[in-house]
């Protein structure tokens, strides 16, 4: 396999990106709470794009159900999250610095996981957490904004799929359409909510460093 270099890295950022958000990009950090189909392949995309900094927060490990949707293989079945993701990552963009927090995320420890990040992309499956996540860092850490996703089950329906903001929260999806009997979450949609998480974190951090 041929090997690349930390420079080769920056120079090919620098002439896809510009150099001007490629440098701004390596400078950045987000914290990502939730480690399956949301997290992990908004994570890669970030590392992708060339982000200096991942928090990676996830305390389960890899299962069998998890193949449909996630970025991980029957290889990191039983692996932690946060370790079978950073193999993927290394694999894409070894000079991304990664901080892996291997803990559940509660109201007394959320903030202090991510404080420093630029941005925090919400990506966990129960609605407690989640609301702990949003009310959390919204609360207790200033300027910092969330991420977060909201009715990405199912298939189809392309043209649902939105990003509204309310202050420092972005919600991605549709808002409406959750697992259900008959409606379960299949990788298109939830790629596709991830890949717009990634790109909302993006437009956060370049739009606010770019002018």
């Amino acid at each position: 396999m041929e090997k690349y270099t930390e420079n080769e890295y920056i120079t090919m950022q620098n002439t896809l990106h510009t150099e001007k958000a490629a440098g701004i990009l390596r400078k950045s950090t987000v914290g990502i709470a939730g480690l399956g189909g949301l997290g992990s392949n908004a994570a890669v995309a970030l590392a992708r794009a060339g982000l200096g900094k991942l928090v990676l927060v996830d305390f389960d490990v890899v299962e069998f159900s998890n193949l449909n949707r996630q970025v991980y293989t029957l290889d990191d079945i039983g692996t932690l999250k946060t370790d079978a993701l950073a193999g993927k990552i290394r694999a894409v963009n070894p000079y991304v610095e990664l901080e892996l927090i291997t803990r559940k995320i509660t109201s007394e420890n959320c903030s202090s996981f991510f404080k420093g990040v630029d941005v925090v992309i919400e990506a966990v499956d129960v609605a407690a957490v989640k609301g702990v996540i949003i009310e959390s860092i919204l609360t207790e850490i200033d300027e910092i904004p969330v991420v977060a996703a909201s009715g990405i089950a199912g298939y189809g329906r392309n043209d649902k799929m939105a990003e509204r903001r309310i202050g420092r929260l972005v919600l991605i999806g549709d808002e409406e359409t959750e697992v259900s009997e008959g409606v379960p979450l299949f990788s298109p949609r939830v790629i596709m909510a991830a890949g717009m998480q990634a790109n909302a974190a993006l437009d956060l951090i370049l739009n606010r460093r770019l002018k």
